[in-house]
């Protein structure tokens, strides 16, 4: 049996992650979190604590090995630093950090690729997120230079936009919300925008097949799906999946941010990644976006009240 710490995993991705392996009968796991969102899985271990307690967590951690340390909820180095500190040296057979594709600096390079220029600082344009991709980026740092130090392997993992069920980022449920409420979606009048996906069925089980898997040791994967979607586009996956015609209006980009319309992806530049490496690694083929928009869907309309 593998013993599986996993370092958040109540909410969106980590959850799916757990639900995926908690019903295999070889694995262990054991998830540490706020308790404000409890699982409730049989044979999932909860242990309710704050990351930054290290006194806690240690106190509180089984005393085993751990064949792979999933660590969601790491977002400055601090975060690491202290799970890392608080695991008994020799412990951690591989330690896989969630990061993101907003390490990366601005280019015009593109497919950006995992050997892509990094952040140097904040981002002050950003607003509330200045610091977060920067801060992802020392975070890998910290989680390489312990592992270096400390003498286990990690393995980085940078998904690009994640959708799916449990998403607490107002992604595709606004437009799901739009659309069963029978308004209009508005559009930029562009169609220069193109942006890239990953299904949350995939990161997780790029997880799984990632973690022992000496061919992901020491080194870091853009998880994003081949895919280039525009808003045109996405219209377009909606009405397939939703079947129904969906009533959209076109507005200058100005015009969208006067009126502080909250279209969630970008406006007038290009997220544009290559999820190949993590593809040819693995073996791993990308869900379709129609098809991850589909199940997606299908989960949003059992889980939400809905007003005819």
């Amino acid at each position: 049996m593998k013993n599986i710490l996993v370092i958040g995993g109540s909410y969106f991705l980590g959850r799916i992650f757990v639900e995926a392996l908690a019903p295999n009968p070889d694995y262990r796991l054991v998830v540490v979190n706020r308790g404000n969102r409890p699982l409730g899985l049989e044979g999932v271990q909860e242990i309710v604590c704050d990351r930054n307690n290290t006194t806690h967590l240690r106190e509180n951690l089984p005393s085993l090995s751990w064949d792979g340390v999933v660590d969601f909820c790491g977002y400055t180095p601090k975060d690491v630093r202290n799970v890392v500190l608080a695991l008994p040296r020799g412990s951690v057979g591989h330690y896989i950090f969630i990061s993101t594709t907003s390490v990366y600096a601005p280019t015009f390079l593109l497919p950006i690729r995992e050997n892509g220029t990094k952040l140097s600082g904040p981002q002050p344009e950003l607003g509330p997120a200045a610091g977060y991709g920067f801060q992802k980026w020392l975070a890998e740092q910290t989680v390489s230079t312990h592992a270096r130090q400390l003498g286990f392997p990690c393995t980085c993992l940078r998904p690009s936009i994640i959708y799916g069920p449990y998403n607490y980022a107002p992604r595709e449920r606004y437009f799901f919300d739009l659309i069963d409420r029978n308004q209009i979606v508005i559009l930029p009048d562009n169609e220069l925008a193109l942006f890239q996906f990953v299904s949350v069925w995939d990161v997780a089980e790029i997880i799984t097949l990632s973690m022992g898997n000496p061919e992901t040791f020491g080194k870091a994967f853009n998880l994003s799906a081949e895919e280039l979607i525009s808003y045109k586009r996405l219209v377009e996956v909606l009405e397939a999946i939703t079947e129904r015609q969906i009533p959209t209006r076109t507005m200058p980009v100005p015009e969208i941010d006067a009126r502080r319309i909250p279209l969630p992806f970008p406006l007038d530049s290009h997220l544009i990644y290559s999820g190949d490496l993590v593809r040819q690694t693995l073996g791993f083929p990308y869900m379709s976006f129609t098809t991850g928009m589909q199940k997606t869907y299908r989960w949003y309309r059992q889980t939400t009240t809905h007003s005819e």
